[in-house]
Formats: structure tokens, C-alpha cells, sequence
């Protein structure tokens, strides 16, 4: 039985909000099972894993990153320390000291230049004694870094960054998780959208996936073609149409096509960390939120930003912790050589 569907998003009024008609409870929604073949998924998978990231690593969140302060992430079991030089430039080296191997993470930065809270030696993001820098990017989200060594790949000038709304018109959120598992676990989870309305029935109803990678109805594409409806309260949603595609090998993205934010785009990015004292990976999920709206009520969302970004912090927060509790699950199933298929 198909379950009743709000509006579709490609019906605008002069509100986002719908109310569902004859919501079906979550036990009696249409199974997705089938539809969700697991064949599918590991042939999306492993499209995604084959397309070139260019040796580029999501590190954090733009703002994180902090005139006066640095930061450190390690990635793939290489430190890495990032910092702001006197212009803003975003700077990144290896986290240990070339002196004596201090953690440089935890060291201060001063005018632009990171000093070594060890001894004092001082680094302004050129190479000093052994010591070579990383080439990082900041696209305004999200901060990068370039590990040749550890990606293996023929670098890429850029990180392969997708299409987002003018900065300018939208508001952004950055949520950061961990867990323990690999990308490819966190990758497979965006690249299942059956399971949104099951798994996540706080936040999706009404979820019909409407074309595949290789399907022929178009409108997926290179990804996966989504009607779903956020739920808001009660019977109140917001219903979208949505597209998930992986444009690198640890990055899916869901661009909103139809409905209200139309343009809008959330950003999942997998970072291998390394493994923990047991010998299991660990990955950080880097997830940016970029919310665009053409209603003119949107530029008091955008003033607001600073009181929004919790809130988005949150509702992302919610979801990934079944999302991490689902990719954790399936890196242990396939550690242990139980993963179905």
C-alpha cells in the first residue's frame, strides 16, 4: 500500500508547511526492503569509492578555525595542525614539532606565526627545517588539507567541492561526529535512502525513492531521486524533493531540486582519523548544512544565524546518532566477515 502523500514539493503556496492527510502509523508504511537492494547500494558504493578526491580531507569546520589559535585533527594516523596567518590564510603542517616533536596543536599562535609551546620555535606556514607545510583550502564552510602521502591519488589543485547556494543568501551549520568505523560505512548509509523513513521517523515520512543511478527515470542522475517530507509537528511537514550523489570517494550530497529551500545542500564528508588503542578505525563525520530560501522572510533567518546554527547543529546531531550506530554496525558486520552478501 502506497502511504498518502502531503502536497508534493512541487506545489508552492505562500507557506512551506503541509498538513499530511490520513498519516499512516510507522508499522503500517509501505516496507522498502525490496526496493533496497543490497547489489544497488554496494554498485553505488563502489562508483563513489572509484571517482578521485585529489588527496583532499575535510578537517573541520571554516569557522573552527580561529585567528589566535590552532587546531589539530589527525587523518589517517598523520597529525595535522591548521592555523590563520596574519592575513586570515588558512596554514597547515604536520602536528609535530621538528624540534623535538611537540603536539603543535596544542601550541599558540601569535601575529599569524604558530609558536611551539615547547621551546619557541616559531612557524609562518613556509618549510622550516623538515618541516613542509600542507596545502590547505578553505572554501567558507569547510577547512582542507592535502595528504599526498596518505591519499595516494594524483592531487588535485582543489578539493572537489560541490555546487552551494551564494554565501551571501544562505545560513550554514557544521555538525562533527565519531565513529568507530570506516568511510565507506558512513558513505553507504547517505547512499541508502530507504531507510529514512524507517530509521528516522522523528525527522521523515511519506519517503518515495523516485530513481536510481542507472535508472530510467532521470531525474537521479548520477545519484538517488527522493520525495520525503520533514516532519515538523504532528501532522505538519515540509515536503522536498531531493538528490543524493557522492561527487569523491568520502563525501554524498543531498541537494534539495523541488520545494521549499530549493537549492540548499547538506554535505556529509567521512575523515579517516586512525585507529584507537584496540586497533578499530575511527572516521569523523564532517557534516555542513547549507539552507538557502527565496522567501523574503529568509533574510531574518540569515540575522539569526548565530541563534540557528545550535539548533541545525542539533537536528543533525539527532540523526547521526542512529547514522553512526548504523555505520558502525555494518563495519563490525563486515570486519567479521557477517556483512550479508
Amino acid at each position: 500500500m502506497t502511504p498518502p502523500q502531503a502536497d508534493g514539493p512541487g506545489r508552492r503556496g505562500r507557506l512551506p508547511l503541509r498538513l499530511r492527510r490520513d498519516p499512516v502509523p510507522w508499522e503500517r508504511q509501505r516496507p522498502t526492503w525490496r526496493e533496497a537492494r543490497p547489489a544497488l547500494i554496494a554498485g553505488a558504493l563502489k562508483h563513489a569509492l572509484s571517482r578521485p578526491s585529489g588527496n583532499w580531507y575535510v578537517i573541520g569546520a571554516s569557522r573552527r578555525i580561529t585567528p589566535g589559535r590552532s587546531f589539530g585533527r589527525t587523518v589517517r594516523g598523520t597529525e595535522v595542525v591548521a592555523w590563520r596567518d596574519a592575513s586570515g590564510r588558512l596554514r597547515a603542517g604536520p602536528g609535530a614539532c621538528p624540534h623535538l616533536g611537540a603536539p603543535l596543536r596544542d601550541s599558540p599562535v601569535r601575529c599569524g606565526t604558530l609558536v611551539c609551546h615547547w621551546h619557541g620555535l616559531a612557524l609562518n606556514g613556509e618549510p622550516f627545517a623538515g618541516w613542509e607545510p600542507y596545502p590547505a583550502h578553505d572554501d567558507g564552510v569547510l577547512a582542507w588539507v592535502r595528504l599526498d602521502e596518505v591519499g595516494g591519488e594524483t592531487p588535485l589543485e582543489r578539493p572537489v567541492v560541490p555546487e552551494r547556494p551564494v554565501p551571501s543568501t544562505a545560513v550554514d551549520a557544521v555538525y562533527e561526529g565519531f565513529g568507530t568505523c570506516e568511510p565507506e560505512d558512513v558513505v553507504a548509509n547517505r547512499l541508502d535512502p530507504w531507510h529514512g523513513a524507517w530509521f528516522h521517523p522523528y525527522s521523515f515520512v511519506d519517503l518515495t525513492v523516485l530513481d536510481v543511478p542507472g535508472g530510467d527515470a532521470g531525474d537521479g542522475r548520477d545519484g538517488f531521486a527522493v520525495d520525503v517530507s520533514f516532519k515538523v509537528a504532528g501532522r505538519v511537514v515540509v515536503p522536498v524533493r531531493a538528490v543524493f550523489t557522492a561527487p569523491e570517494p568520502r563525501t554524498v550530497v543531498m541537494h534539495i531540486t523541488e520545494g521549499e529551500g530549493r537549492g540548499s545542500v547538506v554535505e556529509s564528508h567521512a575523515t579517516p582519523l586512525g585507529a584507537d588503542a584496540s586497533g578499530r578505525p575511527r572516521t569523523a563525520v564532517v557534516e555542513a548544512v547549507v539552507a538557502a530560501s527565496d522567501r523574503r522572510g529568509f533574510a531574518v533567518a540569515r540575522a539569526a544565524a548565530p541563534l540557528l546554527r545550535p539548533l541545525m547543529r542539533a537536528s543533525a546531531g539527532r540523526l547521526w546518532r542512529d547514522d553512526l550506530a548504523y555505520a558502525e554496525r555494518r563495519w563490525e558486520l563486515r570486519s567479521s566477515g557477517r556483512f550479508p552478501g
